[in-house]
């Protein structure tokens, strides 16, 4: 939980002290003799399969200052969160959108060795009246190479391998305004239909992701629908204190979570990196580019399995986004540069979205064959948090919108 308690007003006094953090994690990594990411079996995506399954807790990353000073609660953790955003300007377009996608499939490396989770998500509305602002935010957790056997109330999972499956939890997290914790509100598991069985997808399959208001009564509904096997799931966001709705109208970029560190719209696909696999050892682990292990930042591991594949977003009226932005929390190539003598070698790229008109779709990773728009690789992030929010100016990363547009 290395950005657990950053805290300061400048860009540069947060990058310091996310880099001291981390130094002192390696520092005490190699004393112990290692974090265990450098075994042959790790560098080639290879894994084990805990019978017992492999759990985590894989928080959202946030905003922290000397007067928001927002830490993670025992047993969680955030790190790079790196997003692709549709934009739309229409009325109601971040309250009903559907996503399409392909999930990956794994190859000679699996999904599940860059990191133990990606997922959709947008702000909600919370009425814990405790609420930092008054805002929580969604992650419907997509896991590779896992069945869940369980999604806590803390916002935790706890998965057992299985090659090339897919299954969900979807916590909502919320900050205190009393103490500035990051907590849970909500989570539940995807399951399938009317059943109390997961809703189980496998890679190469067509996924449908649909969030939308039933009644106001009633948390904000997510359905999700495998195209392929014809088997669909829902979760409603009904929390202990009421219901969780979307927090804006539109899909435009600055409607953005309060206590969030990016200038970015409400709802977003995002990569969660920065983790090791569930099924390695150290098992769904904090770790930075330049580790050998961390195959998050390794080209060569992103390459190594068929790669996801976001076809489409689409609004209540059958409309598409005007223009798509990215953006990285940790400020993309920024974060490499402080770990690794070099960019662009093993364990030191920062993986980065793309149009890949073979598939006619976005990809994130590397560039995939069929590639045609890369947008710049990694220097497509802002390296510096230089857009405003609720903490004042210079304070959070702002979106780039990207071009051209598919």
């Amino acid at each position: 939980m290395l950005d657990a308690k950053r805290s300061g007003s400048t860009a540069g006094g947060r990058l310091r002290r996310r880099r001291r953090a981390a130094t002192a994690l390696l520092s005490v990594a190699t004393a112990a003799g290692g974090l265990g990411l450098a075994t042959p079996q790790a560098a080639h995506g290879a894994t084990s399969t805990p019978e017992s399954g492999s759990g985590d807790c894989i928080a959202h990353h946030f905003a922290s200052t000397p007067s928001y000073p927002i830490w993670y609660t025992a047993g969680c953790s955030g790190h790079d969160e790196p997003e692709l955003d549709p934009v739309s300007s229409l009325a109601g377009s971040a309250e009903d959108l559907t996503w399409t996608a392909v999930l990956p499939s794994d190859g000679a490396v699996p999904v599940s060795s860059v990191g133990p989770t990606f997922w959709w998500g947008g702000t909600v509305t919370d009425p814990n009246p405790h609420a930092l602002f008054n805002q929580a935010f969604l992650e419907v957790q997509f896991y590779p190479d896992s069945l869940v056997k369980n999604c806590s109330s803390s916002g935790g999972f706890n998965v057992s391998y299985v090659p090339n499956d897919f299954t969900v939890c979807s916590p909502v997290w919320q900050v205190s305004s009393q103490n500035f914790s990051e907590t849970a509100a909500f989570n539940a598991e995807l399951y399938r239909g009317s059943t109390t069985e997961p809703l189980v997808m496998h890679g190469g399959d067509t996924v449908r992701i649909h969030f939308h208001v039933v009644s106001p009564a009633e948390g904000w509904n997510v359905t999700v629908t495998d195209l392929t096997t014809g088997q669909t799931g829902t979760i409603v966001l009904d929390s202990k204190y009421g219901p969780l709705l979307p927090a804006f109208s539109t899909q435009t970029i600055g409607n953005s979570l309060g206590w969030g560190i990016v200038h970015d719209t409400p709802n977003a696909f995002v990569w969660e990196i920065g983790h090791t696999s569930p099924f390695t050892t150290p098992a769904a682990a904090y770790c930075v580019p330049g580790q050998v292990g961390c195959d998050s930042y390794d080209a060569a591991h992103w390459l190594g399995f068929s790669p996801l594949e976001i076809k489409s977003v689409t609004f209540a009226d059958g409309s598409s986004p005007t223009s798509w932005a990215v953006v990285s929390d940790f400020g993309g190539t920024a974060e490499v540069n402080q770990y690794c003598s070099s960019y662009g070698g093993p364990y030191c790229i920062y993986p980065w979205y793309a149009w890949n008109k073979s598939a006619s779709g976005f990809t994130y990773g590397a560039n995939y064959p069929g590639t045609q728009f890369n947008y710049g690789d990694a220097a497509q992030f802002a390296t510096e948090p230089l857009c405003g929010g609720p903490f004042g100016p210079d304070t959070t990363y702002c979106d780039t919108v990207i071009k051209p547009t598919p």
